[in-house]
């Protein structure tokens, strides 16, 4: 069975405003170098056009851990971010990151968001990556109507470019 990922209250996915969901799963690709990829805010201009101005409030930065707090650029939004679930690969469970963020402002302004991942080995040398986002807020109301869908779009540039950019140094 695979892995799923584990809301939080008030983040169940259709509970909140918005959701996405992307996933790919890819043949002989490690797992180390794309967590080492993904946990690098560093790395992620590299390879995903939409996380810019990234930031860190403490001395965690550049790589997340459980706690880590910073802030990004995303969707043209200031996102604040703090990492709510950190869990490294072990033999036979799934790697897991998830942070909490929100976008100050009032009522039409304010936006709080779940984002998940899970890197999980299967069977015959395949990785699966998957992303998963919640969203409460008026923000995520019209981000949720948009078509095309630019989560969803986003999401996807994202694992791509975090799967191309683990090809190329593997």
């Amino acid at each position: 069975m695979q892995a799923a990922i584990e809301w939080p209250n008030g983040y169940l996915p259709g509970t909140t405003d918005n959701f996405c969901s992307n996933e790919v799963i890819v043949a002989n690709i490690s797992l180390a170098k794309t967590w080492e990829y993904l946990t690098d805010t560093r790395k992620w201009p590299t390879y995903y056009s939409n996380a810019k101005n990234i930031e860190f409030y403490d001395e965690s930065g550049p790589l997340l851990n459980l706690g880590s707090r910073f802030k990004f650029t995303t969707f043209g939004f200031v996102v604040e971010s703090r990492v709510v679930e950190f869990k490294p690969f072990k033999k036979g469970k799934a790697a897991r990151l998830a942070w909490h963020g929100w976008v100050e402002g009032d009522e039409q302004e304010r936006l709080d968001v779940h984002h998940a991942w899970i890197l999980e080995e299967l069977s015959e040398n395949r990785l699966r990556i998957l992303t998963q986002e919640t969203q409460c807020g008026i923000p995520a109301q019209e981000l949720a109507i948009a078509i095309p869908n630019p989560m969803i779009n986003a999401h996807q540039e994202w694992l791509n470019g975090l799967v191309k950019a683990v090809q190329k140094v593997s």
